[in-house]
């Protein structure tokens, strides 16, 4: 591991750092923010997946996290949210390829040598983040758009990885919107009986969350028909899933939107990851 830079914020350290990832078989770049309360040993983790076209930096520059953190006394991670590099498979569209891993181990050609996101977040990034930090054994995880989908997703098929769980503005319904049959017919091939284990809205049905979820979406979002969020609303009505599922009048898709409710993130991660 390579720490390719490190800054002191509200008392802490923001670092960034790169290593040679066995899983996505290339360099990969992340981020971490120790709150000042890691100096005394270690903090919670609250894993933070970014949306389509991000990097590790998009939220840790523009989604205000750091103050809260510090706050809440609460780690962050900032993962990138595909391999990345020369000799790395890519599409000239936004939504596929270097940019759009959607948090899935790729199993169809030109993909699958490097896009295993999946394996990448839940198992190798958590070890070497637990390993090489003060964080500690409990894990929350959050995500926006696309990240929120992976954060839903990765929250139910790993209940053990993580303890608290949000989303803000999840591609909640993928398996039915062009936000995610493109995508996972390209990574996973045409049959749709394997995407369903991508799905939020399927997922929750047929595995469920032991906790309750906190998601806040924005009304005015212009891709309200590509997130589906009416979808991932009946399910958790149906399964009796605790949850608070917010809509908020006048707020768009963007950062605006996250950073103004980051904070009610950070807090309910921090309540059920402290106790």
């Amino acid at each position: 591991m390579k720490t390719v830079s490190e800054n002191k914020s509200f008392g802490g350290i923001q670092g960034v750092y790169s290593h040679a990832s066995q899983a996505c078989g290339c360099d990969m770049t992340f981020a971490v923010y120790l709150p000042p309360q890691a100096q005394e040993g270690p903090v919670p983790c609250l894993w933070y997946l970014s949306g389509l076209t991000c990097t590790h930096e998009n939220a840790m520059t523009k989604a205000g996290l750091q103050a809260h953190a510090a706050e809440a006394g609460l780690a962050l991670v900032f993962p990138d949210t595909s391999p990345r590099g020369e000799g790395i498979a890519n599409d000239e569209a936004y939504d596929l390829g270097q940019g759009a891993g959607f948090y899935i181990d790729a199993s169809q050609s030109p993909w699958a040598p490097h896009f295993r996101m999946e394996t990448y977040i839940a198992s190798e990034l958590r070890d070497l983040v637990t390993d090489n930090f003060a964080v500690s054994v409990l894990h929350g995880i959050t995500g926006h758009s696309m990240g929120g989908h992976g954060a839903l997703t990765l929250a139910m098929k790993y209940p053990g990885h993580y303890q608290s769980l949000s989303a803000f503005a999840p591609i909640a319904n993928p398996t039915e919107s062009d936000w995610g049959r493109k995508q996972l017919g390209a990574y996973l091939g045409p049959d749709e009986a394997v995407w369903s284990g991508h799905d939020a809205t399927l997922l929750l049905r047929h595995k469920g969350w032991a906790g309750d979820i906190l998601i806040d979406q924005g009304a005015d979002d212009q891709f309200l028909d590509l997130l589906r969020p009416q979808a991932l609303g009946a399910a958790l009505t149906e399964t009796k899933t605790a949850h608070s599922y917010r809509m908020h009048a006048g707020y768009d898709h963007s950062y605006y939107f996250v950073s103004t409710f980051a904070r009610d993130h950070v807090r309910w991660h921090a309540e059920r990851l402290k106790g």
